[in-house]
């Protein structure tokens, strides 16, 4: 199939096709005679994966480092990873948890520091009598 409609049955435009292929993501696919991209039922299953693991937080170097065993996620999509050597598809996965997990302690600090410049909310309960009358 060509390009927009390899790109219509996984759910994404050419565009986003081409920039994967650029950045490592799928291997170059065939090509016509006239140089026209040919997908096949396997590439859209391999940019389906690709699209499932970025909008689940990995970030397309994440996809790259694993992107030789995107096979593996294909053919069992429940597998679960099991070891976390870097380098490996689960060592990936657990350095963006990690990332993640640093970010949110980083915005944590950040808005404890700023509520801490915050006057407290002042309702009808917590106004002194004086001011009230």
């Amino acid at each position: 199939m060509r390009i927009g409609d390899a790109a219509a049955a996984a759910g994404t435009t050419p565009r986003a096709l081409r920039f994967y292929e650029e950045r490592g993501l799928l291997p170059a696919p065939r090509r016509t005679a006239t140089g026209q991209r040919l997908y096949s039922g396997a590439d859209v299953a391999r940019i389906r994966a690709v699209r499932w693991l970025l909008g689940n937080g990995l970030t397309v170097e994440d996809v790259r480092a694993c992107a030789d065993r995107l096979d593996v996620l294909i053919a069992d999509p429940e597998r679960r990873c099991t070891a976390s050597a870097p380098g490996t598809a689960s060592g990936v996965v657990q350095s963006r948890v990690d990332a993640l997990d640093a970010e949110i302690a980083r915005l944590t600090a950040l808005r404890d520091r700023l509520s801490t410049h915050l006057a407290p909310a002042v309702t009808p309960s917590a106004t002194p009598a004086s001011v009230v009358r």
